[in-house]
């Protein structure tokens, strides 16, 4: 067990000596070699003599090249980088202005390869960053960026990356043969004038790449722009075998975690620390074998950047918290208990978990007690928000009600009532008001931070069994209309399905009309990423969907407030997901949801095992530090 406010002044201090050397001046011309590399392609009959070899200067201010060397006639070179925290070279052939070749490591890499698999590994990984030729940013998120990258190939070796080859990915899911199938386009780049022309023109920004790895940037942040034409410079090239038969509604890469394989169960929901840690809750204990009937978890789970499991939390009273989870603004960490247990012939009665607490952690040690605490009237409690004076909002599906903890201190608690909501679920504070959705009766209640109703509340018309709400850096607040979806709190309903989409309300509370597409059939979380567009988990089929936010300067193609980016017909696809529910955006662009429910699932063991990230696909969500 890890104690989360040790790795995150570890990470703080990494953060501050990037900060002082990414930016750096490049080295004095006398200066030894620290640096061993080649150019080791996976295509044949490409020359990797008389390369040109550059390493480039990484910082919020911009990327400046540095020092630069030519490869000898087996492709290998050597070159003073710096004693920069990250690595970052670009190579360009002796007959082309173009950098075809990159790679990006952390700067206890003594040799580095630069390939077709670092190219794309670095194009996706740091996808968010790239201008026209490098990228740049924030030091402490570059840093998180390279070490995802480094999942989808090893900068030393230039081989495919572990996690990218290895359960639960591998030969499990599609991002193997993707990723193999985005290497084979840049193998036909490195022979081909034309098949470079469709790279370089494949993104439908208007970032107008200058380097192959800018290019792969830009597919991350747009992958169904030119889903087809790409494919066909994949399917033409001489590079590896086997990468994908057909054409991909989208070159999305995601990939799997698992934690220590044994532990994650039904995850259900996120929230990102400062230093870009994951956290999730987690519903149900762990049997691999879904015959076997299970009660609510009483674990909670931290993973880093790079998808590695990093702490277990315990106790506290947690019990199969579902949806609810936040920091305070100290960096404590809560958790509301929704208490899941499969229905019968599952958990015994005797072992149901209660379904009227909220957990608090600080660090790995539980604040709360073993009962958790139980002050509002708590029950069947889902979604929480700490609004922006401190006070806990606290959603209870099971009595209608919604509870506050002012200043996050249980002996203040008040029940506040229903609000006109039937079965509440989620909320979010917009920096105005406070929002929570009635799942039941399609309803969304507009409060006052005080605990009165806004004027216009509740809203209704536009929604349908709202679940997920998220506001934009606007106050712009979206709605997950999931159609058809009925908590499994003690009185469910049963009523006919309608249709999914997303709504949007205005700060002065106006509301849209629904907007459909984008591939969501049953959407229950979302989040709003950097530039406020909006993505959406699905529970019915593996997918995500992202739609156009407020402000469609920010949106690819010419596409307009509302209007789906990810296919119609399928989303963003992923064999790798079951049914998701959680989603979120860290600072680094990675796209996190939650493998909740197994897609054809036992009903007394229906978790799923898996988080899952889609790499560099969209505008990064910074998290202020803690007070």
């Amino acid at each position: 067990m890890h104690d989360r406010k040790m790795l995150a002044g570890a990470s703080a201090l990494m953060a501050m000596a990037a900060a002082m050397v990414l930016g750096g001046c490049a080295p004095a011309a006398d200066s030894e070699p620290t640096l061993t590399g080649s150019i080791d392609l996976v295509a044949d009959g490409v020359d990797t003599a008389g390369w040109t070899v550059t390493a480039w200067s990484l910082g919020s201010d911009g990327a400046e090249p540095g020092a630069t060397t030519t490869t000898d006639d087996d492709g290998a070179f050597e070159l003073d980088a710096g004693d920069a925290v990250l690595v970052y070279l670009d190579a360009r052939p002796a007959d082309s202005d173009r950098a075809l070749l990159a790679a990006v490591a952390t700067s206890d890499a003594s040799e580095v390869t630069l390939n077709e698999r670092t190219t794309v590994a670095a194009g996706y990984g740091l996808a968010q960053f790239y201008g026209v030729d490098a990228p740049s940013g924030d030091p402490r998120w570059l840093v998180n960026a390279t070490s995802m990258a480094a999942n989808l190939a090893d900068p030393v070796t230039g081989d495919y990356g572990e996690v990218l080859t290895t359960s639960p990915n591998g030969s499990e899911t599609s991002t193997l043969a993707t990723f193999t199938s985005l290497t084979d386009i840049l193998s036909a780049c490195l022979a081909d004038t034309a098949a470079c022309d469709a790279l370089f023109d494949a993104g439908a920004d208007d970032s107008k790449p200058e380097t192959a790895a800018a290019a792969f940037a830009a597919i991350a942040r747009d992958p169904s722009a030119s889903a087809a034409a790409l494919f066909d410079v994949a399917s033409g090239a001489s590079g590896e075998r086997p990468g994908l038969s057909d054409v991909p509604a989208a070159w999305t890469l995601a990939l799997r975690f698992d934690g220590d394989g044994e532990s994650l169960s039904g995850p259900g929901n996120f929230t990102i620390d400062p230093d870009g840690n994951i956290w999730i809750n987690n519903n149900y204990q762990y049997n691999a074998d879904p015959a076997v009937a299970v009660c609510g978890s009483d674990q909670a789970f931290g993973f880093a950047p790079d998808g590695e499991l990093i702490a277990t939390l315990q106790g506290g009273g947690l019990s199969g918290s579902g949806f609810g989870i936040e920091f305070d603004r100290s960096g404590r960490l809560w958790f509301s208990n929704f208490g899941f247990a499969a229905a019968a012939p599952g958990c015994p009665e005797e072992d149901q978990p209660p379904h009227n607490s909220m957990s608090l952690f600080d660090g790995d040690t539980a604040v709360s007690p073993d009962t958790g605490f139980t002050q509002g009237d708590l029950s069947w409690p889902q979604g929480i928000e700490f609004d922006g004076d401190g006070t806990l909002w606290i959603a209870n599906c099971g009595n209608d009600s919604v509870a506050v903890y002012p200043e996050g201190d249980p002996d203040q608690a008040r029940n506040l009532g229903s609000f006109g909501l039937e079965a509440p679920f989620a909320i979010v504070d917009n920096g105005q008001n406070v929002f929570v959705t009635g799942t039941v009766n399609s309803a969304v209640a507009v409060l006052e931070r005080d605990g009165t109703p806004a004027s216009f509340s509740p809203l209704t018309g536009a929604f349908d069994r709202p679940m997920g709400i998220a506001a934009d850096a606007e106050g712009n607040v979206w709605v997950a209309n999931s159609g058809g979806i009925t908590l499994p709190c003690p009185d469910r309903t049963a009523e006919g399905r309608g249709t999914p989409s997303v709504t949007m309300i205005a700060p002065d509370g106006t509301v849209s009309t629904p907007y459909t597409g984008g591939g969501v059939t049953l959407p229950w979380g979302i989040a709003t990423d950097g530039d406020g567009n909006v993505w959406v988990a699905d529970f019915s089929k593996q997918r995500v969907a992202a739609f156009c936010g407020a402000d469609a300067a920010t949106c690819p193609r010419g596409l307009v407030t509302g209007e789906a980016i990810s296919p119609d017909d399928t989303g963003y696809a992923f064999d790798g997901l079951t049914r998701s529910t959680g989603i979120a955006v860290d600072p680094s662009g990675n796209v996190w949801v939650t493998n909740n429910w197994l897609t054809d699932a036992e009903q007394t063991n229906p978790g799923g095992h898996q988080i899952v990230a889609f790499v560099g696909a969209a505008a990064p969500v910074p998290v202020e530090p803690f007070e």
